[in-house]
């Protein structure tokens, strides 16, 4: 078994902690972002054209979403939508991995909703 010296474990402590640091700093969630309480529509590409939703948030975040409309087909397409649309209310979170199968519809899907908060995040002057 090798020994590693203290400073070095040390050292390679902080170094991990620095990246986790800067990680988080360099990709905020939704949850902690901070928006204008309102309602703003958003428009993404789908895999058959454009997917619009509309989103309700709070100054806390995500409250609900809403497909407005789209010319995806009911499977895989708006199945998919309707699994990221509650995937995204329980988590507050626009990062999410797409449908196997409907990559395009999934897509276009987080791509409006992202699109919807863009239009209410609080920009500090």
């Amino acid at each position: 078994m090798v020994e590693m010296k203290p400073r070095f474990m040390v050292l390679l402590f902080l170094c991990g902690l620095s990246a986790l640091f800067l990680a988080c700093l360099a990709f905020p969630s939704v949850k902690e972002a901070g928006y204008t309480p309102g309602t703003y529509d958003g428009t993404g590409s789908g895999y058959r054209g454009p997917i619009h939703v509309r989103v309700q948030v709070s100054s806390a975040g995500i409250e609900d979403i809403a497909i407005i409309s789209h010319q995806e087909s009911n499977f895989p397409g708006l199945v998919a939508m309707e699994e990221l649309l509650e995937q995204t209310l329980e988590t507050g979170e626009t990062d999410i991995d797409a449908i196997s199968g409907a990559t395009y519809s999934s897509s276009g899907f987080l791509q409006a909703v992202e699109n919807a908060l863009e239009k209410a995040f609080v920009t500090v002057k």
